[in-house]
C-alpha cells in the first residue's frame, strides 16, 4: 500500500470535535465510569520521580504484573502504549500482505491497519456475529487472519467462549492466525467468556486486552497482548523501544492490584446500562440495541451528525457512528456513565430525538 494514501481513523472525544468547554459531557468515548483506581493515581506521582530516566523498553516489570494477572507466562505477554499500537504491529509484523476477514460494523482500527500492512480485506456485514457465526467461520481466509472484537464495538454484541473457540480451531485447521479484541470483556457481566487463557493452546489466537477501558487510564496509554511465544517475540522486535513511559507502567501495575475496581466498576455498569436501555427504549424514534457492554448503539429517525449537534447545544456529545463501516447515518453511540450524567443524556434525547 502507498503510505501517503492512508487516512488516519476518526475517532469520539472532546479533541476530535474541537471541543474545549469542560461543561459537555462525553458519552462518546467508552471509558469507565468508575475512573481510575485511586492505586493507580498514587503510582502516577511516584512515576514522575522517573520522568528523567529512560523507561525499561521491554516493561520487565510491567510484564511481570500482566503475567500474575492473567496466569499466563511473561513469555506469553506484549504490553503496549495502548491498544491501538499493538493492533498496527500486529498487522505489519504478522499479518503483512495476507487475506483478511473483518465483521462490520466493528473497530475501524483494523481494517486501517491491515489495509495499511497491505492485506486484502473481505468484511461480513453483520449486527450479531453470534446469529452468523456458521457464515463467518465459513469465510475463514486460508493462512490469513480473522478479527474478532468481544464484546463488538459499536454493537455491544457477544460472543461466548464456545463460539470463539469454534473460529480459533476451525482457523487454526486453515493456518489463519485469530485476533481476539477483549478490551471490553472485563466490564461485562460475563467475564469468564474470555479465551485468553488459551493462547498456551493455540499458536494462531492472539488476544488483545487495553487497561485503559478496564481500569480506566485511557490518558495514560497502557494495553497489553496475549499470544504464542513466538508472536510476542516477533512483535517486540518491531516495538517502538520506550513507548511505555514511567508513569505508565507505575499506574498499570498500582491498577492491577485493585481487583474490587472491576467488580466495583462492572456493578455500576450493569445498574446504568439497564436503566439507561430501559428509559431510552421507550422513546419514540430510538431503537436501543442489547448490549454486553459499557456502550449502547441507538438507530433514531434523524440524521446522525446533525443529532450529535443538537444534542452538543444541550451539553452533551455522543458518538456520531456513521463512519463505522456496515452502518448508515442515523445511528449514535452513548456511553454509560453515572446516574446523574445519564439523566442528562435522557433529557436531552427527549428533547431532540
Amino acid at each position: 500500500m502507498n503510505h501517503t494514501s492512508h487516512t488516519p481513523v476518526s475517532h469520539g472525544g472532546r479533541h476530535s470535535m474541537g471541543i474545549r468547554n469542560p461543561r459537555i459531557v462525553d458519552f462518546s468515548t467508552n471509558i469507565n465510569p468508575a475512573g481510575i483506581p485511586n492505586l493507580a493515581v498514587s503510582a502516577l506521582y511516584r512515576g514522575l520521580g522517573k520522568a528523567a530516566e529512560y523507561p525499561d523498553a521491554r516493561s520487565a516489570d510491567l510484564v511481570s504484573a500482566l503475567a500474575r494477572y492473567t496466569g499466563l507466562g511473561r513469555a506469553h505477554i506484549l504490553a503496549g502504549n495502548g491498544a491501538t499500537e499493538i493492533i498496527y504491529n500486529f498487522c505489519s509484523s504478522l499479518i503483512s500482505g495476507r487475506r483478511v476477514l473483518v465483521p462490520a460494523p466493528t473497530f475501524a482500527e483494523y481494517e486501517a491497519a491491515s489495509r495499511l500492512a497491505g492485506c486484502r480485506i473481505t468484511f461480513l456485514k453483520t449486527m450479531s456475529l453470534a446469529d452468523d457465526l456458521d457464515l463467518f467461520i465459513s469465510k475463514i481466509p486460508a493462512g490469513g487472519c480473522v478479527f474478532v472484537c468481544n464484546p463488538n464495538n459499536p454493537t455491544g454484541s457477544m460472543l461466548s467462549k464456545r463460539q470463539i473457540s469454534q473460529i480459533i480451531i476451525t482457523a487454526a485447521k486453515h493456518s489463519c492466525m485469530v485476533f481476539v479484541d477483549e478490551c471490553f470483556i472485563e466490564l461485562t457481566q460475563s467475564p469468564k467468556e474470555s479465551v485468553i487463557s488459551m493462547v498456551k493452546k493455540y499458536d494462531n489466537l492472539f488476544v488483545l486486552r487495553s487497561l485503559t477501558k478496564s481500569f480506566g487510564l485511557a490518558g495514560v496509554r497502557v494495553g497489553y497482548a496475549a499470544a504464542s511465544k513466538e508472536a510476542v517475540r516477533t512483535l517486540y522486535n518491531v516495538k517502538i523501544p520506550w513507548s511505555i513511559s514511567c508513569m505508565a507502567q507505575e499506574a498499570g501495575i498500582a491498577a492491577l492490584r485493585d481487583r474490587q475496581h472491576l467488580t466495583r466498576s462492572r456493578k455500576i455498569i450493569k445498574t446504568e446500562s439497564e436503566f439507561l436501555r430501559n428509559k431510552m427504549a421507550k422513546m419514540p424514534g430510538i431503537q436501543c440495541s442489547p448490549s454486553s457492554a459499557n456502550f449502547v448503539l441507538l438507530k433514531t429517525r434523524h440524521d446522525s451528525a446533525k443529532l450529535q449537534k443538537r444534542l452538543l447545544q444541550r451539553g452533551v456529545l455522543v458518538r456520531d457512528c456513521a463512519n463505522f463501516r456496515g452502518l448508515g447515518s442515523n445511528y449514535i453511540r452513548v456511553a454509560v456513565r453515572s446516574r446523574r450524567e445519564n439523566l442528562l443524556l435522557l433529557r436531552a434525547l427527549e428533547a431532540v430525538a
